[in-house]
């Protein structure tokens, strides 16, 4: 007998929450959803019996011990393409984007039994001179500072971060940081 897929949807946004309980339960039978307000509450529970989880960025980058294992199964609600880019190496579903293709995505994510399953590899695009510089950007360090820190000039900095910026696509230091996190180059812990 074929098990239903079990989802968890961790999420403070009630109306999100509850379209997407929706948009499953119609469009994929049979799975059993539960929808949990908050990290602290799907904890609460105590179990890790779900074939899925959908989460936000921030969520993720919150709870990074608990999804970073779990990256296969969880799928993150992002609602622009700077996010997407942050999260190459992660599963994620558009949450502005037209209904069609919010259930093609589902089709996708659910139809199959792995989801994407890659561990950073994108890491393997920047040197090691990189990933330092761009550990310590996501730590708040200036330019300045990362050069005095890595005894590099001014200027190899700011190539590298051209680099950087080049190979990732992307451009400011918030989405930098999220990069890092979710790649595991720098813990969420440490802000």
């Amino acid at each position: 007998m074929h098990r239903n897929k079990q989802i968890a949807i961790i999420l403070p946004d009630t109306l999100q929450s509850l379209g997407l309980y929706s948009l499953l339960n119609e469009y994929f039978p049979p799975v059993e959803v539960n929808s949990f307000p908050s990290f602290d509450v799907f904890c609460a529970g105590g179990n890790d019996l779900f074939d899925y989880y959908f989460v936000q960025p921030e969520t993720f980058t919150f709870n990074t011990d608990f999804f970073l294992p779990r990256r296969s199964k969880t799928i993150i609600l992002t609602d622009g393409i700077e996010e997407m880019r942050c999260q190459q190496s992660l599963n994620h579903l558009m949450t502005k984007a037209s209904q069609e293709i919010i259930i093609e995505q589902l089709q996708q994510y659910l139809t199959t039994d792995t989801l994407n399953t890659s561990t950073g590899d994108n890491n393997k695009e920047l040197s090691s001179r990189e990933t330092d510089v761009l550990q310590l950007i996501a730590r708040g360090i200036t330019n300045k500072e990362i050069a005095d820190k890595l005894n590099i000039s001014l200027n190899t900095v700011l190539t590298h971060r051209k680099n950087i910026t080049a190979k990732l696509g992307i451009k400011t230091v918030s989405g930098l940081t999220f990069y890092a996190i979710m790649n595991g180059i720098v813990s969420g812990e440490e802000f």
